[in-house]
């Protein structure tokens, strides 16, 4: 009998991570690919902020969702996403509906909500 309660010395995300990291090992040798091995829990982290920041273009939204103190410490992830994304074109292709037929139809190919306005709902799509 133990007088705590956990009944193996590990705890739960020791789990998750040697879980994880079991599976990269896997994929990494089913794929013949060792740079495999090289990602880690950070480095999704570091994609997760890119892409959040490629999607929105809000610096402060990705310093919130980080955590981050600084704006300093997240303009890293501007830097990556110009590198990454070699997108400099802010444009967007906009319609405007209020038939559900069309708005379905925009989702599919997609476009993305943005607001609505008299009865008119506003969609968008980069070009």
């Amino acid at each position: 009998p133990r007088k705590d309660l956990s009944v193996f010395n590990r705890s739960p995300t020791c789990f998750k991570a040697s879980a994880f990291y079991q599976a990269r090992k896997m994929l990494a040798r089913k794929l013949q690919n060792p740079r495999l091995q090289r990602i880690s829990f950070h480095t999704l982290r570091h994609w997760k902020a890119t892409t959040l920041y490629h999607e929105t273009k809000d610096i402060v939204y990705v310093k919130e969702f980080l955590g981050h103190r600084k704006v300093e410490t997240t303009l890293l992830y501007i830097q990556l996403a110009k590198v990454i994304f070699k997108e400099t074109n802010d444009e967007f292709t906009v319609r405007v509906t209020k038939d559900p037929g069309e708005i379905q139809s925009f989702l599919e190919v997609g476009f993305e909500y943005v607001c609505e306005k008299d009865g008119l709902l506003y969609f968008r799509k980069r070009k």
